[in-house]
């Protein structure tokens, strides 16, 4: 099956965020299973850009509107993602270093989707499926359906992935001459509130929706942001799927980072190597339980109540525990997290600048992981905590509700309902309880290393999702 992935990302070649990695897992593993991922960025003047080499395959032109702009079609020669990599090249719009945050991100990434399309469309590449991801390619689902160039492709059955709703791309409709002439008919397909809707488009216009865990699809069938009645309407094409970690990266049987690698049968003597040599480097008690953060400090990472949570914590369990912080983000919290050092003294630390190496070794000495978030679509560190025998405290949401499920339940993590104080210093006093249960907490580590979130079964997941679309 040959696919087609349209993405403003994909990791290492421009990334921002998890749409970057979980594009590069998904396509490694589609090759894997003998399928023919190709996937479509901008090409940004980026790091990668200037290391790598590429052929032109194709060159033509587009108008937006009174706008007329060249553009040329790359390969990468070397297959170095393991999958085929094409780039758009737009001088005039892409050849700067950064992929958003620009004015004319709406110019941009609409010549991006219509230079996509003009490509495969003349040079008649018939692919099995169209994957766009996310709203900067939302208009393609439309554009393959009603603009008349490209209605040799209106049988080309389009996916698309919702990543996070808050980012739809809407722009005004003065700007509706962008688009190849269409059939205006149609153009309430566009429409959403008085604007063009990238995103709402491609949810009506597609042919098959995916979030990225099923619980992420029920949240924004209730909360999407101002689209959750047209979700609600759409929803019998839409499927929630659980993105997965690359278990060849993280894996603590064969972890080059680490102090001491350890697999389900030895992890209480690796974890504890590993322990050892994070509590020496942060002047922590190797014998109380390590709790730890690790990402953006974000609200909807729930890290603007870390400083709170740590002070109430600590000041209740004096003697009876840990805390390390690995964030970056916002400047306010890393002052505030930075300065509970000065106050705890021997039971907490932080790190504002953490590399590679250092998350790898803090996923496989910390006892419980600490995840309070107010939204989490998928969510990995959960993932690879649980595959690193740390125990994950999460709030109830998006795909932390399909991941962790409570010890209380017969699980293996520890959950709660709300972003809250109470609520994160309730699972706390219960971790530190199971801490002290030396055959409990190996038992819970046991059974969470056996957990599969690997992209493989991801992979088939989605190739069984296309063929439902195509036979």
């Amino acid at each position: 099956m040959e696919i087609f992935h349209i993405s403003a990302e994909c990791n290492p070649v421009a990334k921002e965020g998890d749409l970057a990695d979980g594009i590069s897992s998904l396509c490694k593993n589609q090759k894997l299973l003998g399928h023919q991922p190709k996937v479509v960025v901008p090409f940004y003047d980026n790091i990668f850009a200037k290391q790598n080499v590429f052929e032109e395959i194709y060159s033509g032109e587009l108008h937006l509107g009174w706008f007329r702009f060249s553009f040329t079609v790359l390969k990468e020669k070397t297959n170095k993602l393991g999958f085929d990599l094409f780039h758009i090249a737009i001088p005039e719009l892409f050849d700067r270093p950064n992929i958003y945050f620009y004015e004319d991100d709406t110019e941009r990434f609409v010549a991006f989707q219509i230079a996509f399309l003009d490509w495969i469309s003349k040079t008649n590449q018939k692919s099995d499926i169209i994957h766009c991801h996310e709203h900067h390619t939302g208009l393609i689902p439309f554009m393959v359906k009603h603009c008349f160039s490209f209605f040799d492709l209106k049988d080309t059955p389009t996916v698309l992935t919702i990543y996070n709703e808050k980012h739809q791309g809407a722009f005004s409709s003065d700007k509706l001459n962008y688009l190849p002439t269409f059939d205006q008919s149609k153009i309430g397909l566009l429409e959403w509130n008085g604007m063009i809707n990238p995103l709402a488009s491609a949810i009506r216009c597609v042919w098959k929706i995916t979030t990225i865990s099923p619980s992420y699809l029920d949240d924004i069938c209730s909360n999407i942001s101002g689209l959750e009645n047209l979700l609600h309407y759409e929803k019998q094409k839409a499927i929630g799927i659980l993105n997965g970690i690359d278990t060849r990266v993280w894996n603590p049987k064969t972890d080059s980072l680490l102090i001491e690698n350890y697999s389900i049968e030895n992890f209480q003597k690796g974890k504890q190597m590993n322990k050892e040599y994070i509590c020496e480097q942060f002047n922590l008690d190797v014998s109380k339980p390590l709790f730890v953060f690790i990402g953006n400090l974000t609200p909807e990472k729930g890290a603007d109540i870390l400083p709170e949570i740590c002070s109430v914590v600590l000041n209740n369990h004096p003697k009876e525990i840990n805390i390390l912080i690995l964030g970056k983000g916002n400047p306010v919290l890393e002052k505030s997290l930075q300065g509970l050092k000065n106050f705890y003294y021997g039971n907490y630390n932080s790190n504002m600048n953490y590399n590679e190496k250092l998350e790898h070794l803090v996923f496989a000495s910390a006892d419980f992981l600490l995840m309070p978030s107010r939204v989490e679509p998928c969510g990995t560190n959960q993932m690879i905590a649980l595959h690193y025998g740390t125990i994950p405290i999460v709030r109830r949401t998006g795909g932390l509700k399909d991941t962790v499920l409570d010890m209380g339940d017969g699980g293996f993590g520890i959950c709660h309902d709300q972003t809250s104080i109470f609520d994160v210093n309730h699972s706390i006093t219960r971790a530190i309880t199971l801490y002290n249960d030396t055959s409990e907490l190996n038992a819970i580590r046991k059974t969470a290393m056996e957990k599969d979130h690997s992209w493989e079964n991801v992979a088939k997941k989605y190739i069984k999702t296309y063929e439902s679309l195509t036979t």
